[in-house]
């Protein structure tokens, strides 16, 4: 069975004045369809930057991403802009919701880029918010809803694509212990459903839901452990 995600020897390099900053230094990873990932390390260890290279939100300086039999390492901006709205839904701990669009419109957002029809959008959007608990709260904007309700909404418009890979930076980082376990279980719900969930987080107790923990140090994988969940 071929990975879903196949990096081999990413590097990603920045520029700091006269210097360059290694920040990743070599990573090979695979990630199977269906799998529950947790990201892990401490600040500075290269975790965001990998986020955004699996988000396709940037490109390595050198290396290889195979997502879903693509190679996504040498494309141009509008390319890993199709790749992203297609295959990869993005769930922030800040939500990035539009405060002036309501709940079902915020989820629909992704739909628009990939050119569906209005009622093709508000069908599916209307779907997705029922199976997060929101089927209530459509036409609510962000300043009417709980951080909770928000994230519910970011995790909808995540989903609505259909996409390969759920990827989740920090998703309870603005949100209170009782909230956070709610998401989380939301989180479970989404896997157990058979699509692939990737957490960014610095929470062990959060990286507990996960399958498999990877954790980062100097730019480098330090361990990878895949771990038997009860269900």
């Amino acid at each position: 069975m071929s990975s879903l995600i196949d990096i081999t020897d990413i590097r990603r390099d920045f520029p700091l004045g006269n210097e360059i900053v290694h920040v990743l230094k070599g990573i090979d990873l695979q990630i199977d369809k269906g799998e529950y990932v947790a990201i892990m390390g401490p600040s500075g260890s290269g975790k965001s930057t990998l986020m955004n290279l699996l988000g396709c939100l940037d490109t390595p300086t050198s290396g290889t991403y195979i997502l879903n039999n693509r190679d996504v390492s040498a494309m141009t901006d509008d390319e890993l802009a199709e790749v992203r709205n297609k295959e990869i839904g993005f769930v922030f701990q800040t939500f990035n919701l539009l405060p002036r669009t309501t709940a079902l419109d915020n989820v629909a957002l992704p739909m628009v880029y990939a050119g569906y029809s209005k009622p093709e959008r508000h069908k599916r959007a209307e779907e997705v918010l029922q199976d997060v608990g929101l089927a209530d709260r459509m036409d609510h904007k962000p300043n009417q809803l709980s951080g909770g309700q928000r994230q519910r909404v970011a995790v909808g418009r995540a989903l609505v694509n259909k996409p390969s890979i759920i990827l989740a930076d920090e998703p309870t980082g603005n949100l209170d212990s009782k909230t956070s376990v709610e998401i989380m279980s939301l989180f479970d719900a989404i896997h157990a459903a058979g699509n692939t969930v990737i957490l960014v987080t610095h929470e062990e107790d959060i990286a507990e839901h996960a399958h498999r923990v990877i954790r980062l140090r100097d730019g480098l994988i330090e361990s990878d452990v895949r771990r038997t969940v009860e269900v």
